[in-house]
């Protein structure tokens, strides 16, 4: 597999049925995506089904969550499944964690958790290795001795974060960090000075720590009609993030808005997200201003772009939209081949 440049890949929502990832992994590739992740959203299917699924059909793909939670899920698990998917794809995993968000309504409360996040993937790693190391941290522990009884590898890992202190964890022990919820190029630059910090004291370079923008994308010839979608599908994510990013000025009182029609069910809540917003936390348009946006993310020095679920308004076309008429736009996208 040869990557050359930016890889842009895809997030792909686990409410599909079985056999849709398999079909749109394979579009994914055959377009030349570089990579397909999962979400793994509260109350949605769990990711490694849809994962697994798509190793079996793929070739070249790079596949992972992104991202798992080891609040809900133990980092053995955690561990386990990523094990299994690299076994599936033939060396094409990766381990994606975060905090993760409405974790209130299962009755989770997450306490520290930068030093939660740090002790799992320290725990993840030292099980992958498979060196019988043993992991010990204050909230987890792994004796020495104790190994995956399948062989397996030290996977890359990404950290889902917007804080800077999750930056600063990914300077010190992650592959990607990734601003999920972002399409905002001025994050870039702060969150690799805030990757920085994490990554001197641990005597690495920021540069080591791939940033990752990914967030909802809706591509249609019609314009106005796919920023009208993407406003519907932004405003639970927006109610989430927008109040994080520290280079966004909100119009006063939306959030507020969006959050009493996001709690009445409005299928339309988001309808108030003005175009500036919108542009800072969604893809959305027709091929060119996609292709215009991607640009401007690879001109501020990102590292890799995921453009995230719905894709379009009928999710195969939009990823076919996007593959044949956007990725050819992007100066400096990486294009998946054989060689």
């Amino acid at each position: 597999m040869s990557v050359d440049g930016v890889p842009i890949t895809l997030g792909l929502q686990t409410d599909k049925a079985p056999g849709a990832y398999a079909e749109l992994a394979l579009l994914a590739e055959d377009l030349g995506f570089s990579g397909v992740s999962v979400f793994s959203d509260l109350l949605y299917q769990p990711s490694i089904v849809a994962l697994i699924e798509m190793a079996r059909a793929t070739r070249r793909l790079r596949l992972g969550c992104a991202c798992w939670n080891p609040f809900t899920l133990h980092p053995y698990e955690i561990a386990g499944q990523a094990a299994a998917l690299d076994a599936y794809s033939d060396g094409r995993a990766y381990v994606g964690l975060a905090r993760g968000s409405w974790l209130g309504d299962i009755g989770v409360n997450p306490t520290r958790p930068v030093e939660h996040l740090r002790d799992a993937v320290g725990f993840i790693d030292a099980l992958l290795a498979g060196e019988g190391a043993g992991y010990d941290g204050t909230r987890f522990r792994l004796a020495e001795g104790v190994r995956l009884a399948t062989p397996s590898r030290r996977l890359p890992v990404l950290l889902g974060s917007w804080g800077p202190r999750g930056a600063a964890l990914a300077g010190a022990v992650a592959d990607e960090i990734k601003i999920g919820g972002s399409a905002n190029p001025d994050m870039i630059a702060v969150t690799r000075e805030r990757v920085r910090v994490g990554a001197e004291a641990a005597g690495r370079s920021a540069d080591d720590v791939g940033i990752v923008l990914g967030a909802v994308t809706v591509v249609d010839r019609d314009r106005a009609r796919a920023r009208e979608a993407a406003r519907r599908e932004v405003a639970m994510y927006l109610d989430v993030v927008a109040e994080l990013d520290p280079t966004v000025d909100l119009p006063e009182g939306l959030l507020d808005h969006v959050r009493e029609r996001l709690r009445e069910n409005d299928p339309d809540a988001g309808r108030s997200i003005p175009d500036d917003i919108l542009d800072r936390f969604a893809f959305s348009g027709d091929p060119d201003d996609i292709a215009a946006h991607a640009q401007r993310l690879i001109d501020a020095g990102v590292d890799r772009i995921e453009f995230g679920t719905p894709h379009g308004i009928d999710e195969a076309e939009g990823i076919a939209l996007l593959g044949r008429e956007v990725l050819p736009r992007v100066r400096g996208a990486a294009v998946l081949t054989d060689a």
